[in-house]
């Protein structure tokens, strides 16, 4: 019964965010959401460990393992819960963008993104605020693109944290 509630709650306030896309350019979320993609990782971290000294090579080890680490636990995830995207699964419902894969859970954009910041806060605390702020609108992207729900940005969230946090504690 709980699980029931939870999913309608979670399915509900799905609906309200995708609805605010509706009969709307969405090309800035769709922007937004490739930030997410991972180049952009890539890209900060080969240029905090070319040209920052200080932390920039443990910024880099630090976030190589992270990944190392999140990839495998989010594609297992995904094969073990196998939860339909709301685009495949809910009534005429289509997605702004053609979802990577085909299941939901957890949210590998919102995983890998807040990973990214929670590493960035660490190493880089004045940029924490931004780090995170942006983390926040890479999950509430996948929402309003329709290719998430809510609980699948938490689950991702919760999974890039706590890897973030593994891997800082391993090398930090």
């Amino acid at each position: 019964m709980l699980i029931k509630s939870l999913n309608k709650v979670d399915t509900d306030l799905f609906y309200r965010l995708y609805k605010l896309t509706l009969k709307r350019d969405c090309r800035s979320i769709i922007w937004l959401s490739k930030t997410g993609d991972g180049y952009l990782y890539f890209v900060i971290g080969m240029l905090l460990w070319a040209f920052e000294p200080e932390h920039g090579e443990i910024f880099l080890y630090t976030a190589l393992m992270a990944y190392a680490l999140e990839l495998p636990i989010y594609v297992l995830l995904k094969k073990m819960f196998k939860r339909p995207r709301p685009c495949d699964f809910l009534i005429n419902l289509k997605a702004h963008v053609t979802p990577s894969d085909k299941f939901s859970l957890p949210s590998g954009h919102t995983a890998a993104a807040w990973l990214m910041a929670s590493i960035v806060a660490h190493y880089y605390p004045p940029f924490a605020v931004i780090a995170y702020s942006w983390a926040t609108l890479i999950g509430m992207s996948r929402i309003l693109l329709g290719v998430h729900y809510p609980s699948d940005v938490l689950a991702g969230t919760l999974l890039g944290i706590t890897i973030a946090s593994t891997s800082i504690y391993i090398l930090g």
